[in-house]
């Protein structure tokens, strides 16, 4: 069984889609799911969904981690055409996963109690996001 999720963003952030997630695998029994992000300026995470100040202080950390072309420390960067948050953003997406599997049991992921699934957006503008989900 497969699916492709859609995901608005609106610029950098966490953008938790679990709910679609679990809706589609409803009534679907016991098996593994997989997802998969099909684009190279953002990733997917499972992270806490229940204090968003955790939302706040990854981003915060991957922005001081990985700044855009235009801090100083990122001169030596020379794909910046496309804008100083692209070349951050593929460097955030090599070093997050592109794809996940989660264990599904009658028919509901089997997430932890603060356990969300998250496409992190590395982007400054907004994107719409394709999630290939293959259950099996």
């Amino acid at each position: 069984m497969q699916t492709v999720f859609e995901i608005a963003t609106r610029g950098q952030g966490l953008y938790e889609f679990t709910r679609d997630v679990t809706r589609w695998c409803a009534g679907n029994g016991d098996g593994l799911l997989t997802l998969f992000v099909r684009h190279t300026s953002c990733s997917l995470l499972i992270q806490e969904n229940a204090d968003p100040e955790v939302k706040t202080d990854l981003r915060a950390f991957f922005a001081r981690l990985v700044p855009p072309t235009t801090d100083p420390s990122m001169a030596y960067l020379t794909h910046t055409y496309e804008g100083p948050d692209d070349m951050p953003a593929h460097i955030k997406a090599a070093m997050m996963p592109v794809s996940l599997s989660i264990p599904v049991a009658n028919g509901r992921p089997v997430l932890g109690t603060w356990q969300g699934i998250y496409l992190f957006e590395h982007r400054d503008r907004s994107h719409t996001r394709q999630v290939a989900a293959h259950l099996s």
